[in-house]
């Protein structure tokens, strides 16, 4: 799980933020130093597969939100969360749904998190080829679930997640 918070500087806009599901990965790797450059702030907030096991996955993201924004070098009076839920927090939050679309700096959150996540998974895939981790970056796909059924689990699987547990004979 990959999160990520951003405070951009409002005397310094980027253009083309989106929501990162909506751009290439090329413009993807192309916004991020940008991002970054001009952000007054960013941060990236994680859980491991544990953690989302033992949490759930909407409790583990909270988390991950949590740390993004606690890891933030100037701390926010105000956080702008994407979705319909908020984590805890210091300060004053307001959820919005479809954030990534609406708010630039979600969308560049949004970015963050994506490139982040997808190089971990890139990198997993170079000490774990025979899960496809590069292609598939995480999602769940039949050639992924194929491979776990033939390969096993390793410890960045999640083993609450159905396919996992089936494959540790664990499925209900």
């Amino acid at each position: 799980m990959v999160t990520a918070a951003v405070i951009l500087d409002p005397n310094n806009p980027i253009e083309g933020l989106n929501d990162s599901k909506k751009l290439s990965e090329k413009k993807r790797l192309a916004l991020l130093p940008e991002i970054k450059e001009k952000a007054l702030a960013w941060s990236v907030g994680r859980c491991s597969p544990t953690e989302i096991d033992e949490l759930n996955i909407l409790h583990a993201t909270m988390l991950a939100m949590q740390r993004a924004v606690e890891g933030l070098k100037i701390q926010p009076d105000f956080v702008l969360v994407d979705g319909n839920r908020i984590p805890e927090l210091t300060v004053n939050a307001q959820a919005i749904v479809k954030g990534d679309l609406r708010v630039a700096e979600i969308s560049a959150a949004s970015i963050i998190a994506k490139v982040v996540r997808d190089q971990e998974m890139e990198e997993l895939d170079k000490r774990h080829p025979e899960f496809g981790f590069a292609k598939h970056k995480g999602y769940p796909t039949k050639a992924h679930f194929e491979a776990i059924e033939q390969h096993g689990v390793i410890e960045e699987h999640r083993k609450s997640f159905k396919p996992v547990k089936k494959a540790l004979g664990l499925a209900d």
